[in-house]
């Protein structure tokens, strides 16, 4: 399994998952010490009625908690786009 695909499955494992966009930047951040030491970039934008009512940082609490272990060794740095699916309309 892939570390994309490991993410994948821990989020929709923890969160109802509409939408599951995650881009993997590592190739632009070389030379940089987190990349250096095995871990990688990643933009991800996840879309779910888990995060209805929910401000920004506890949505983002969420998301770390279900990633806890892969911070920092396997994901170094992570920029999270978290939305319910009313915010689309």
């Amino acid at each position: 399994m892939t570390l994309i695909e490991d993410i994948e499955n821990r989020l929709r494992a923890k969160l109802e998952v509409e939408a599951f966009q995650l881009h993997d930047d590592s190739e632009a951040h070389k030379g940089h010490a987190g990349p250096a030491s095995g871990g990688g970039h990643f933009d991800l934008m996840l879309v779910s009625p888990s995060f209805e009512g929910l401000s920004r940082v506890r949505r983002h609490q969420l998301v770390y908690d279900a990633l806890s272990d892969l911070l920092p060794t396997r994901i170094h740095a992570l920029s999270i786009d978290a939305r319910s699916p009313s915010e689309l309309k």
